[in-house]
This record gives C-alpha cells, structure tokens and sequence, in this order.
C-alpha cells in the first residue's frame, strides 16, 4: 500500500470520526471502538484504498476474523463501524457504492446473561464493610465503595455511565438519578432507599460536596478501571464467580425486576435501551430461571 493510499484512507477515517463525534454524539467508548475496528482493516496487506474495497474483500476479511475464532459479538462489531462508516462515504464522500450491502454476517449467537442470586447481591453488597482497608486507602474508602455497588445495582447503570456521574445528578428530594448514556442521550432513572443512604453517608465521610460523584484517594474522578478494580475485590470476597463484570450487576437489576413484575417497555427505559428488542433477552433469562424453579419444586415436573 502505498503513503499515499495510506494518507488518503487515513483522512477519511478521520473525517468520519469527527462526523461521528459532532453530529451524531458518538459516545467515547464507540468512538474508541469504531477507530479500531477500521484500523484493523486499513492495516490488511491487501488494502488498497476505502474505495477499491470490494465485497470480496470484506468477505474475505470476515472470513479471517472467524478462522481466529474472534466471538461473533465482536465480529459484528468489526463489521458494525465498516457498515456505518461505508453509508459515510457514499453520503458525504461521494462514493458510488457500498460494497457491505452485499455481505452476509453471521448471526448472534443467543448467551443468556449470568445474574446474581439475590443472596449473592446481598454478601456484595455487604463485602465493602468486611473487607480490611489497605494503609494508604482513605478511611472514607469502604463508604465510598458501598455506595458505587448499591447505586449500581439500584439503577442498572453501565459502568462508563456510573464513572461520569457528578454529584448534581443525584436528586435526593426525588429520589432519582440522572443519567448521560450512549448516544449521550440523557435519562432519569429512580434511585432506591439504601443507595441514597450509602450516597449521603460516603459523601459526608469524604466530604464530597460537589463536582465527580466518585473520587479515587487522590480526589479525582475515578475512573471506569478504577471502578471495575474496586468490583472483582468485593466479587472474590463474596464468593462470586469470576467471570461476572459489573454488567452482571445491570442484567440482575434488568432480570430482578421483571421476576417481580415490571413490564419489559419501563425495563426498556430504565436501562437506556434505544431498541425493545435489546432488552428481550432478560425475559429469555427470567423464562429460564421460571422453568427451573418449576422443575425443582412442582411435584409433578
């Protein structure tokens, strides 16, 4: 590939990108993902330019992404910022055709999501009190912890959504949270008694009284790492298995609530779902855990 083809190919990404960030409101994550994804196919020996890339090729590059057994979420994925970013092209580049509307991708698979018992939310919950501080960890550490995990299994939040949250979010009078998601569209989702509790206290321990929700020992925001960091601590002492994240705490609170009732559509708005269909998974969840208490306790099961 030559510098030239290079410079171009590059320009373009980087138009789209930009068109991404401003006029669609592209979230960071998105943005990281995406640049990735056209990096990795820029950077094929056989690339010889956006606009020379024919079907072929990119079945052929799918075709690479399987044989490395790469999951087919993030096939998808891969293929998900070449599809957007080929509508870019032929939108606003001038492109005459869009080569992907010829590929065929494979379907999703179908995993349903690991939630937490109810036993397990609480010895989670409960970790941040029983877990002994480390020397150079603030005495408010432990409150400040209890109050990421209540908040987070309270409102079902995403991890990047918990990380930018301010202290001007929280509305204590109404009992709410407000939210920026993906897309930055912003939401406002009920907070419930015990993480409000576990919010006034850490605040009052750390004397927090404006700006970043969560601060690390050195004051600052924490970040997303920081926060998943603090979670596989408490995940170990509690006995969980290691494989939950702290998405596994958002398909519980999805999954504990329509177990209780709730109707997939407020489910729907309370996670920050754009399609119904994303968060028809968890009644696939729930269908499951219905029919094993079934088999465990009908006589006749």
């Amino acid at each position: 590939m030559s510098k030239y083809v290079d410079r171009k190919a590059a320009l373009l990404v980087g138009r789209f990108l930009k068109y991404l960030e401003i006029e669609r409101n592209a979230a960071t994550r998105t943005l990281e993902n995406y640049a990735a994804g056209l990096q990795r196919f820029q950077e094929r020996e056989a690339f010889q330019g956006w606009q020379q890339s024919t079907a072929d090729d990119f079945r052929k590059y799918l075709l690479e992404l399987m044989k490395a057994k790469m999951a087919r979420s993030y096939v998808r994925l891969h293929f998900a910022a070449l599809r957007s970013f080929y509508r870019f092209l032929v939108e606003r580049e001038g492109f005459l055709i869009n080569p992907l509307a010829e590929v065929q991708l494979p379907k999703l698979e179908r995993n349903l999501p690991m939630v937490l018992t109810a036993s397990q939310i609480n010895a989670l919950m409960d970790a941040p009190s029983q877990v002994p501080l480390s020397k150079q960890a603030p005495a408010w550490t432990a409150a400040r912890d209890t109050a990421i995990l209540e908040l987070f299994y309270s409102s079902g939040l995403r991890i990047e959504e918990l990380a930018s949250l301010d202290v001007s979010s929280v509305d204590v009078f109404s009992e709410t949270l407000r939210v920026i998601g993906k897309g930055r569209k912003e939401r406002v989702v009920p907070v419930g008694a015990p993480a409000l509790k576990a919010i006034q206290k850490y605040r009052h321990e750390a004397r927090v009284q404006s700006g970043p929700l969560f601060i690390s020992k050195l004051r600052k925001r924490m970040t997303t790492q920081g926060i998943w960091s603090v979670m596989k601590k408490y995940l170990a002492h509690a006995g969980i298995p290691s494989n939950a994240s702290p998405h596994k705490l958002r398909h519980s609170f999805a999954t504990h609530l329509l177990d209780a009732g709730a109707d997939l559509r407020s489910v729907q708005v309370l996670l920050g779902h754009a399609s119904l269909s994303t968060t028809q998974i968890y009644t696939h969840v729930t269908r499951e855990r219905l029919k094993k208490a079934y088999d465990a306790a009908h006589p006749r099961a």
